[in-house]
């Protein structure tokens, strides 16, 4: 189970990267964050965004529509 929850569905890119960064800042490293989201970009997107910032996604997974992502903040 994630340290917090973002709901992002019914948002288009880039809205759920730009609330996933918003709430990571204010997490300590080492907390998950759990994403859902209904954008099919946001598989892409959350990928670059962990490449580029470093924090680690843990998994992601699609059901329904719905893509979930956890995020673990490492920096």
């Amino acid at each position: 189970m994630a340290d917090q929850l973002l709901d992002a569905k019914g948002l288009n890119c880039p809205l759920p990267i730009l609330k996933a960064k918003k709430a990571l800042k204010d997490m300590p490293a080492g907390n998950t964050l759990e994403i859902l989201a209904t954008d099919p970009g946001s598989v892409a997107d959350f990928q670059a965004f962990c490449r580029t910032t470093g924090n680690e996604l843990v998994e992601h997974s699609e059901a329904g529509g719905v893509y979930r992502f956890i995020l673990k903040k490492t920096a």
